[in-house]
């Protein structure tokens, strides 16, 4: 059974997920969860403490899936399937990506923690690029740092699919994620051997 806090913290993500930010107030979590206000500011002060939790429940969510991947061979449906499922945690939590520039510009901690952050998932990427490099699924670089760029060219895309989405389409759901899945694994095609190709040949019939 989950308790009081817990209870809060999904009822704001719900919330903040159909409404977005600015439509949702402390007022307006207590009456969808049940409880006064004042039992609401027990557990958090402001509703700037609500959106930090539910920033690190993201943030953990994603290194579970990350670190339970860890031990399998990289190749390149491995990547893809991690992407797959960053995905859709980015959908469980997607007010973060709808609202990503304003939540920045608000909390210090998690602007803080976010730069950070990236720099730790660029040195894991840059070894998952070095590694398919390693196994012939990926070419050796042709001009200087062109995985480290095509890194932050994916964090572009991985920050700001949703919001795409959400401005291009009516009631999105998370089967428009095969559709932006497709443009990340496409992107990845001109960096591919002979080798990479022919997985991911394989691999596209099922995306």
């Amino acid at each position: 059974m989950r308790n009081t806090k817990e209870v809060i913290l999904s009822t704001a993500l719900d919330l903040f997920n159909s409404r977005g930010l600015s439509q949702v107030t402390l007022r307006t979590i207590a009456g969808e969860t049940g409880i006064s206000q004042g039992n609401l500011n027990y557990h958090f002060k402001k509703r700037e403490d609500i959106i930090e939790a539910l920033y690190f429940q993201l943030v953990q969510n994603i290194d579970e899936k990350i670190a339970g991947v860890t031990n399998s061979p990289i190749s390149l449906n491995w990547v893809i399937g991690l992407s797959s499922l960053i995905m859709d945690n980015f959908f469980q939590f997607k007010f973060f990506l709808l609202d990503f520039v304003q939540i920045m510009r608000a909390s210090t901690t998690i602007h803080t923690h976010y730069l950070a952050l990236s720099e730790e998932r660029e040195k894991q990427f840059t070894f998952i690029f070095q590694c398919l490099v390693r196994e012939g699924f990926l070419r050796e670089e042709e001009i200087v740092n062109e995985y480290a760029n095509y890194y932050k060219r994916l964090r572009i895309m991985g920050d700001f699919w949703i919001s795409s989405a959400e401005i291009l389409n009516k009631n999105v759901t998370i089967s428009i994620k095969s559709d932006y899945l497709k443009l990340i694994v496409e992107s990845l095609y001109p960096y591919l051997t002979e080798k990479g190709k022919v997985e991911y040949r394989c691999i596209c019939i099922d995306i």
